[in-house]
Order: structure tokens, then sequence, then C-alpha cells
């Protein structure tokens, strides 16, 4: 009979190997691929997501076929061993079991698993399914079970994720690029259009020093040339000082007025062909400004402070150059905002945006209290560097170059090396003088 006992050995540790396959499959599969493959029709994919979604029930009936499995096959290999060898047999038995549990009960089902885990679980839902039916009743008592030793070591209570599901999905768009399954563009983009929600119209507006506007009492001839001779659509005028905007002058709007007059431009009044202003807080979310263009079918605003002062204008190019970068066409002025240089460092210019330089370096300098890099060094430096003042911060050497007035115009940013890094006990806040 010891061929009817080897049988069952090798039986039992078949079912082994299968149970470990399905608990490294079921709980490495993607449930963002089972929903998706559900949608497509396919029914094991249903079958797999309802198995998750019974998470403590699928981990009791592997973990207890398992352990029938593996203790099953020991004793009968223990049995089978004595009977051969005696008392010393159970040794015997205990390093072939060993051996053979360890190999083709764990390590390698796992493996094969772990390799195809979507692939591996779908073929193994529909018996894991019937597993579950058939040990119900032994489940439900391990489950009352277990929940009245977690309630009494006060360990019961919801499963609670560390990070949040935007920054979940975050993670899981960075780990897809470092494999590289990701271009470093599409991750761009994707993290873009999960920003939305946590920018600020602040952080991508144009700032009034930067804002191209035209006096409204200008002599219309003169002012048509203002018009022509500026590479936006939409201008903004302004009335007795820049602070008064009256309305928006759009290119298209002037050239029918001109076509209208004969091309008399004298005869053209802009106050009436101008758009009234539409005016938006700086602290309203992004994501709420888009569906806001998208609302009102206009793509330009003007943004205030608290004090209703305006502040910038926002449009919604600058909202989309979030999520896909850059956008430029054949009448945009080209400005050399990131300039990188042959040792490593960067030239940049103060009014670049954070989130720009980030993207276009691959940085991670934070922008929680700064929009620009000027403003970044002003927050940290505590004061108004002055040009060849240096300053190390999160992990970065900034050197200004340029200072106009109160505003800083260029920097040098130098990545700092980890062992310089730990060198310093602080970062250097008072500036030095090169």
């Amino acid at each position: 009979m010891d061929w009817l006992g080897f049988t069952i050995v090798i039986f039992c540790l078949l079912v082994s190997g299968f149970f470990a396959a399905s608990e490294t499959a079921l709980t490495g599969a993607s449930r963002a691929s089972m929903l998706r493959l559900s949608k497509q029709g396919n029914r094991e994919a249903d079958v797999v997501s309802r198995l998750l979604d019974m998470r403590e029930r699928l981990i009791g009936a592997l973990l207890l076929g398992n352990n029938i499995a593996n203790i099953s096959a020991s004793a009968l290999a223990t049995s089978i061993f004595t009977g051969w060898f005696g008392d010393v047999g159970v040794l015997y038995a205990t390093g072939v079991m060993t051996v053979l549990v360890v190999i083709f009960a764990e390590v390698l089902p796992k493996t094969i698993a772990i390799n195809a885990p979507d692939r591996m679980a779908l073929a193994v839902a529909r018996p894991m399914r019937l597993t579950m039916y058939v040990l119900g009743p032994l489940l439900h008592v391990v489950e009352i079970v277990v929940r009245l030793l977690m309630r009494l070591f006060g360990l019961a209570g919801e499963h609670q994720a560390i990070l949040s599901p935007t920054e979940r999905l975050r993670g899981a768009v960075d780990l897809l690029h470092h494999e590289g399954k990701f271009e470093k563009q599409d991750r761009d983009m994707l993290g873009g259009l999960l920003d939305l929600r946590e920018l600020q119209v602040s952080d991508v507006m144009i700032h009034r020093t930067e804002m191209m506007m035209i006096n409204a009492d200008l002599p219309p001839e003169e002012l048509v040339r203002e018009v022509l001779a500026t590479e936006y659509t939409r201008i903004p005028l302004w009335r007795e000082k820049p602070e008064n905007i009256i309305g928006v002058l759009h290119a298209k709007d002037l050239l029918r007025a001109i076509r209208a007059s004969d091309g008399d431009t004298s005869r053209i009044d802009v106050s009436t062909i101008a758009l009234p202003p539409w005016f938006v807080p700086e602290m309203r979310p992004v994501s709420e400004q888009l569906k806001a263009f998208r609302r009102r079918k206009t793509h330009f605003a003007l943004v205030v402070d608290e004090y209703g002062e305006v502040e910038g204008l926002v449009t919604l190019e600058d909202i989309l150059e979030e999520i896909v970068g850059d956008i430029s066409d054949e009448h945009d002025v080209v400005v050399a905002g990131v300039r990188a240089q042959p040792d490593g460092s960067v030239v940049v210019d103060g009014s670049v945006p954070i989130r720009d330089l980030n993207r276009a370096m691959d940085w991670h300098l934070p922008d929680e209290e700064a929009t620009t890099v000027a403003g970044l060094v002003i927050h940290e430096a505590r004061s108004i560097p002055d040009r060849g003042q240096s300053f190390t911060f999160h992990g970065f050497r900034f050197r200004v170059l340029r200072r106009e007035r109160n505003r800083i115009t260029a920097l040098r940013i130098s990545p700092v090396p980890r062992d310089a890094e730990v060198e310093e006990a602080k970062p250097r806040r008072a500036g030095t003088s090169f």
C-alpha cells in the first residue's frame, strides 16, 4: 500500500501548490485590470473581483486549504517512513517533506504565479470560488474566532489606507515610469491632471507685471497699431489707470469693426466692441475654473485678490498647459526660461514657475509656499538676496545671477551631491558672497 500512500502525498503536494499559487495570484492581481476585463465581458475577471471583495474569507480559504494539504502530506509521509526505518524515519520524513514542500508546494508555484498574477488569477478563480463554497461553514467559524481575538487585543477597525486614492494612482504612474513602461511625457500629463484639484488659479495665472494691456483712451489709429503689434488675440483695456480694466478686446471683433468702417480706423470706438471683463478669485481651484470656462464658453478671465485688486489673468490654455505641457503656436514668443549648462547646472529666469522647472528637469522642488523659483529663494532666505549670494536647500544650491530692484531675474541652480549635503548640518539660509 506504499504506492497508494505516495500517490496521496503527491496529490496533497499538488493541492498545496495550487493554494500557494492562488494566494500569490489573487493577492497580486490588479483590481483595475479585473474591472476592465469584467466590463469587456470576461466572466472569470468578474469572479476574481468578487473574490477580492471577500478578502477575509478568501485568505481564510487559501490558508485553510494549504495547511490541510501540507499537514496531511507530512503526516502520511511520516507514517510511511516510520514503517520503513522505525523511529528514525521521523527525521527522514521531516527532511524529505521539507524539501518537497518548500520547492514544489511553495517556491515553484508562487514564482510561476508572481510572474503572471493576472493570468493566474483568472485561471484559479472558479476553483477557488468552489473551494470557498465547500469550506463555507468552517470559514464562517474561523472568521468569528478571528474577529473576537482582534477585539480582545484592540485591533478591530476598518482598513485605513496611508495614501489617498489620488496619491496611490500617482504612485502607480511613477512606478510604471520607473519600470520603463511609461514615457516621461505621459507621466507628466497624468500627473498634471491629478494636480488640478490641488492647484489654485494663482498658481497658473500670468502675473500682472507680465500682462499685455492697452489704454482705451489712445487714438483709434494708435490703438489698432498696438493690437496688431502684439501676438495675443484677447487684450485687456484700461482707462485712467492700469488697475481700472473696463473690458477685453478680441482681435476678431476689432477686424470686424475695421471692415464695417471700410478701413477707416478713426471711426472705431473700442469701448463699444470690447467684451465685459470677467473677474475670478485667485484662490479658486483650477479644476473649478476649468469647469467655469466650459460653462461660460470663454477662454479668458482676470484674476483678483481678496481686496478686489487685479493680480493677473488666466486663460484656458494656461490650464491645459498644466496637463499637456507648454503649448506653442507660430505667433508665440519663445522665452528661454530654463537653460541647461555643460557643468550640470541650470540657469533659470526668476519668473519661471517651480512646477514648470520640476517638469522640465524632473526635479521635486516644493511649490507649496511659492509659485516661482525667485519666490522659493526669497521664502527660504527670508530676505531679498543680492547678486552673487548663494543658498543651499532642498538638495540644490541656488546662486543669484541678476537682480533688478526688488526682483530676482536670474539664478543658477546646481544639484548638490548627497555626500556634500550630509556634511552640511543645516541648510545655509544666510547669503554668502562669491
